[in-house]
């Protein structure tokens, strides 16, 4: 099994530690998390294989029939009396804030017992073969144009270990994933980049997608390099799979994280049963909705994956929840309880958010838009869910003039507006659907985890500048 040996031969001990501080708490969990990530890269003048970002560690929830605690810890092995002695000291610093304590309900602890384990094919490559596979794309770009300055090709790994144990409870999770990227630096009369990137649970899809798109990527930089400002106006506007899937983080993404609903700095919390966008539009987001980057099988707080339904037919259904706003708002947690790390808080967290697809053909789309742009590849985005305003920036646009794509492209692109007026002016979804995963969300300026982007092809009236 290729789930974590140092955690499976820590199960004893979480379950020593749960039920020695079990003996003061009303709910004891203990989370131990054990993550490897590996990067490999190679440009023009050098190659490098190293260790990402990884994490070993354990969490400690506690709720004494009013409140939360948690605690973090490297290890837990030795004495459970004197450790757990030490974590209920620790704790007792917010037990003295009295009645400032936020209140929440008692824990549900329903018995339970699975490990989980997604296969992927990692062993099945050494570092010197994914190096060299890096090296040969790099080289492979180069050679395509004397234009191209500089290739860079891309590869990481990671693989995520968790165990998760209560009274009751006892939870493993093991998978992975994979992501490929490709840049180049042209210049033609002035710079560009441009670039692809891939994810998948498997390295061998995942190198396979990159190198079929090779040839696309010196395309793409032919045309960013006599791109144009966009004029700024209002537009009718066809979204790629990925611009639609940053719509979907930014316009209902924090906005429904149901801690901002605790704390009422989130508008849609207000609008829960109504309409908020077009009534041919329906959004999902959870780990188990869709297979990418954002897909495990429980969350940071041992509630198994969901597939929750956000936007039902326009009308806001749902909103995201960890245990802990779950149980003060008096909802079912929805499985998207992340932490950046185990020595992190845990959040209300998207996961996998989307669009479900449409009845609409791609072509048909286009060609309904007398004057307007296509908008490719995410960029970044920034939300207000207290004024329930965004703004999304796309890599490109490209012109759409009589129902047909022109060669006149537009570099970067930024959409801006309300969030309803934008949902609302949806007017055509594909029937097509793709969702990737390379990106992180942080929530503010930290709290980093992974997230997908994309969904169908969008139809819009949004403005552009």
């Amino acid at each position: 099994m290729p789930f974590s040996a140092y955690l499976d031969s820590m199960r004893e001990e979480c379950r020593q530690l749960v039920e020695e501080l079990g003996k003061g708490f009303d709910y004891v969990s203990v989370l131990g998390t054990d993550v490897k990530e590996a990067v490999y890269r190679a440009d023009k003048k050098s190659s490098a294989a190293q260790d990402g970002e990884g994490e070993c560690g354990f969490v400690i929830k506690m709720h004494d029939g009013r409140a939360f605690y948690e605690y973090s810890c490297d290890d837990i092995s030795g004495d459970k009396k004197e450790l757990a002695s030490k974590i209920t000291a620790a704790v007792a610093t917010d037990a003295s804030l009295g009645e400032r304590r936020i209140t929440t309900k008692a824990v549900s602890d329903e018995p339970m017992k699975q490990d989980f384990v997604r296969e992927n094919d990692f062993a099945d490559y050494s570092d010197e073969q994914l190096l060299g596979i890096c090296r040969q794309i790099s080289s492979e770009l180069s050679a395509k144009s004397e234009k191209i300055m500089n290739s860079i090709a891309m590869i990481r790994t990671y693989t995520v270990s968790k165990l998760f144990i209560t009274k009751n409870r006892e939870l493993s999770q093991y998978y992975g994933w994979a992501n490929a990227y490709a840049l180049i630096i042209y210049v033609d009369g002035r710079p560009a980049q441009a670039r692809l990137i891939k994810g998948s649970a498997s390295l061998a899809d995942v190198i396979g997608k990159v190198r079929s798109g090779l040839d696309g990527i010196v395309d793409l930089a032919t045309h960013l390099v006599k791109a144009t400002p966009i004029e700024p106006g209002v537009y009718d506007v066809i979204t790629d799979s990925s611009i639609t899937g940053l719509i979907a983080h930014e316009a209902f993404g924090h906005g429904v994280e149901m801690d901002q609903f605790v704390k009422d700095r989130a508008m849609a919390k207000h609008c829960v049963g109504q309409y908020v966008a077009s009534p041919i539009t329906n959004m999902h987001d959870g780990a188990a909705a869709t297979l990418s980057v954002a897909s495990y099988f429980f969350d940071d707080d041992g509630v198994l994956a969901h597939d929750t339904q956000i936007i039902k037919d326009g009308i806001l259904v749902a909103g995201l929840s960890d245990l802990a706003s779950a149980t003060q708002l008096g909802t079912a947690p929805t499985g998207n309880g992340r932490r950046d790390n185990f020595r992190r808080k845990a959040y209300s967290r998207m996961t996998n958010t989307f669009f479900v697809p449409g009845k609409d053909k791609l072509e048909d789309m286009i060609a309904s838009v007398k004057h307007g742009y296509m908008l490719f590849q995410t960029n970044n985005g920034m939300e207000d869910p207290k004024n329930w305003q965004i703004q999304c920036t796309a890599e490109y646009g490209i012109e759409i003039v009589d129902g047909k794509l022109t060669d006149h492209y537009v570099s970067p692109v930024v959409m801006s507006g309300s969030v309803p007026d934008l949902l609302k002016s949806i007017s055509m979804i594909s029937d097509s659907f793709e969702v990737d995963g390379s990106g992180f969300c942080g929530k503010g300026y930290k709290e980093w985890v992974r997230v997908s982007d994309g969904g169908p092809n969008l139809k819009v009236r949004v403005k552009l500048g």
